[in-house]
């Protein structure tokens, strides 16, 4: 139970995201929009977790994806939502900005 709750905010096994990233996954951000225009990963693409069931359509499953938001709450939702639907190799990068230094 407890590594259930760990994988799912991201604190299971090291992910290496900047090799994600290279490798031509997609870094999705699930801030409003306005949070969004404030900051963001250059490349990343922007939908907010309360409209992430209706533009499902727009992700890949074929790709890793890794979400990120202000401070790690919202994409694990998001995680949540796209594992439910299918998604198989999504990964939650927590707060955008740490997600940044991460990846370089």
């Amino acid at each position: 139970m407890i590594n259930a709750i760990r994988n799912l905010f991201g604190f299971g096994t090291k992910v290496d995201y900047a090799d994600l990233v290279k490798q031509g996954a997609i870094i999705l951000d699930v801030r409003s929009k306005g949070e969004y225009q404030g900051g963001h990963i250059k490349g990343s693409i922007n939908i907010p977790v309360d409209t992430l069931n209706n533009n499902l359509s727009k992700l890949k499953k074929d790709k890793p994806i890794i979400t990120c938001c202000a401070s790690g709450m919202r994409s694990a939702s998001a995680k949540s939502i796209l594992k439910s639907n299918g998604y198989n190799e999504v990964h939650n990068g927590g707060g955008w900005s740490s997600l940044q230094n991460k990846i370089g």
